[in-house]
């Protein structure tokens, strides 16, 4: 097992462990640990909302999840000889959940867990239909998922993390936090936001304190978007084996990353759509140096994903356009697209007797191939979602028999405002 330089105790929260993590991006969150180019090591990942999500028949935790206090990451990892302009080669070893321990209190420890968040409370891909919190939870056995809560189907994991990534330049941080304040500014009232400002409460910042600390809190980037630096891009294909070439935009690079998933549909559409988890890291880090010039990666991450993903053969696919549920024709908007595809998908499997709510989940964490199939055909476009078949246990393809009528158990958790 390579060297263990993060370590979380299950015991304990993210804020008292040996090394504490951060939840914003900001240039002068100090490293946690230092590394060198051609180093490997082993960190574990708290799941993202230290253990806020419990292993029961309840949404309230969802409904009342503190947005504030995510992601919780591992890092910053300072990489020595890294500076500005550098590409930073990370190689994922190997991922996976809390190492030695099949049971416990926490996502990771032999479960993990899926959630439709509330539209007051941060929303999801299809929150205008889907504007409550509901939950289900996954139990792990080997290299697979079930769940009492979306029974009939069962998923081979393709874990990987949600989020990693390097720490922006002060320069970069004043572009998204002024971009980002513009778009809020044209809706400043939506529900869910336009985007997330920075927010001194709940901000984890490492060993900073005293007047540095507010300082940052007040500054730091939220971790929910993806940006220039990578961060939550929420990848399912980051699966073992991956190769991710990051710019480097501070000395050191800086990199952190945990929101573990042990599976995931593109798109993770209930926002909380993968099964989140806590578990381990291990990684492999090597420097081209100048390599965003030489590359021309500037503003974005690379990657070469793993050869270990699940292989399924078979999918049953829906596809959707750019009109609306109400019959607004919309150009070549391929998010809507992929949004009617979804609903389209959801609708499908209601037949067979899963709720609404339980398709959606299902579809967020389920290893779905989300496409745009068609772009250029004005004025719609054309976005697919395939689902494979192998996943559930009873026929789900068309047939002149209709519909097999499932038992759909206890139904996913359920809580409202």
């Amino acid at each position: 097992m390579p060297e263990l330089l993060f370590p979380l105790d299950s015991a304990k929260p993210f804020t008292e462990q040996r090394h504490i993590g951060h939840n914003r991006w900001h240039p002068d969150i100090p490293p946690a640990v230092t590394v060198k180019p051609g180093d490997t090591f082993r960190a574990h990942c708290r799941e993202w909302f230290d253990g806020a999500i419990h292993n029961d028949d309840s949404a309230d935790d969802i409904l009342n999840a503190p947005l504030n206090n995510v992601h919780t990451l591992s890092g910053p990892f300072a990489i020595e000889g890294a500076e500005p302009g550098d590409l930073l080669i990370v190689d994922i070893l190997d991922v996976g959940p809390i190492p030695q321990e099949d049971s416990g209190p926490l996502a990771g420890q032999g479960w993990g867990y899926t959630g439709i968040f509330a539209k007051l409370n941060g929303g999801g891909f299809l929150t205008e239909q889907f504007p409550d919190a509901y939950k289900a939870i996954w139990d792990f056995t080997g290299q697979s998922a079930t769940s009492r809560h979306v029974p009939h189907v069962k998923y081979t994991g393709i874990v990987h993390p949600g989020l990693m990534g390097t720490a922006p330049s002060a320069e970069l941080l004043g572009r998204w936090n002024a971009r980002e304040a513009a778009l809020i500014a044209t809706d400043p009232n939506r529900v869910p936001p336009l985007a997330l400002p920075p927010e001194p409460d709940g901000a984890i910042l490492g060993s900073l304190t005293g007047d540095e600390f507010t300082r940052v809190a007040g500054e730091g980037a939220r971790t929910a978007p993806p940006r220039e630096n990578g961060g939550n891009q929420d990848i399912k294909n980051l699966t073992k084996g991956t190769r991710v070439f990051y710019p480097v935009f501070v000395p050191g690079a800086n990199l952190s990353f945990g929101d573990l998933h042990f599976s995931q549909g593109d798109g993770e559409i209930t926002f909380c759509g993968a099964i989140e988890m806590g578990g381990f890291m291990d990684l492999h880090v090597d420097l081209i140096k100048g390599g965003m010039e030489t590359y021309g990666v500037s503003e974005n991450a690379i990657f070469m994903p793993g050869n270990t993903d699940p292989q399924y053969s078979q999918w049953i696919a829906f596809s959707g356009t750019s009109v609306t549920l109400d019959g607004e024709q919309r150009y070549l908007d391929s998010d809507l697209s992929y949004q009617r595809a979804c609903l389209h998908a959801i609708n499908y499997l209601t037949k067979f007797g899963y709720s609404p709510e339980q398709a959606y989940l299902l579809l967020g964490s389920a290893p779905i191939e989300g496409r745009l199939s068609g772009v250029v055909d004005i004025p719609n476009s054309c976005a697919t979602v395939y689902i494979p078949t192998a996943i559930f246990d009873f026929p789900v393809a068309p047939s002149t028999s209709g519909p097999v009528q499932i038992d759909p158990g206890m139904g996913a958790p359920h809580s409202a405002f």
